[in-house]
């Protein structure tokens, strides 16, 4: 389950803030109008939306925007919650028996956890259950590697399509040198191309892409945590050992004083 991460949007709206400052304090309210530029910003949404479409097929770029949505999102899971959560069914697994465990499965929403437990209850061996568990997660980051591409690419097609804009304003400044009137329209497609750029890549697709890799890494760590507890219980482990065993995976943050990290 993921929640609304606010510091996302917070992160780019103050990133927009701190050159709207600037901006005014050097030019004030009427330096805004410098900044905007529809013919400049054409030339770099466009390049990247013409690059995107050659680089990617339509399926993939379908899902651009549901990926793009995940970086305003993060996970709710909780290692310490999770932990807790191994140690009590484990607890009801040596006092009642692994098939006690299927009505405890109506509390539990993380489907990775509900997979492993099934797949115990059902009485799959501990090697097959690692092996369908680990499997999954490599599908997972393979999934969350291709959509993060996608707004990798696009973060580096930014920047140089805003240097394609400022060589067509070089060219147009340069074929009419003789047309004062002309040379501050052909400077601004120059200059403001290469801002735009540059903004779109380092205030918006490339924090996005890092705060979608650090969201897998973060799913990744939980589903190893995940994997053992599930082994454990499936072993019949008891419940304090893995708590101990669990608890390896833990920040001081997350450790409650009957915890040992490891």
């Amino acid at each position: 389950m993921k929640n609304l991460d606010f510091l996302t949007p917070a992160g780019v709206a103050a990133g927009i803030l701190m050159i709207g400052i600037a901006v005014a304090w050097n030019g004030g309210l009427e330096g805004f109008s410098s900044f905007l530029h529809l013919p400049s910003f054409l030339i770099v949404f466009g390049g990247i939306l013409a690059a995107m479409l050659v680089s990617f097929p339509i399926r993939e770029l379908k899902r651009f925007g549901r990926v793009s949505v995940q970086s305003f999102k993060s996970s709710k899971d909780n290692l310490r919650e999770t932990v807790d959560l191994f140690v009590h069914l484990s607890e009801i697994a040596r006092k009642e028996g692994i098939l006690s465990l299927e009505k405890e499965l109506a509390e539990i929403h993380n489907p990775f956890i509900k997979r492993g437990i099934y797949l115990t209850i059902d009485g799959v061996d501990a090697e097959t259950i690692e092996n369908i568990l680990h499997a999954e997660m490599i599908s997972l980051e393979e999934r969350h590697r291709k959509g993060r591409r996608m707004v990798e690419k696009a973060g580096d097609y930014a920047p140089a399509w805003g240097m394609i804009g400022t060589l067509i304003g070089l060219i147009l400044m340069l074929k009419d040198l003789n047309d004062p009137a002309s040379l501050g329209p052909n400077m601004a497609i120059a200059l403001l191309t290469t801002f735009y750029g540059v903004l779109l890549a380092n205030l918006v697709f490339n924090p996005m892409a890092a705060k979608l890799a650090t969201s897998t890494e973060k799913e990744l760590f939980t589903g190893w945590v995940i994997v053992e507890g599930v082994i454990g219980i499936h072993n019949g482990q008891n419940p304090r050992v893995l708590e101990d065993q669990l608890a390896v995976y833990l920040t001081g943050e997350e450790m409650t004083p009957g915890v040992r990290n490891g």
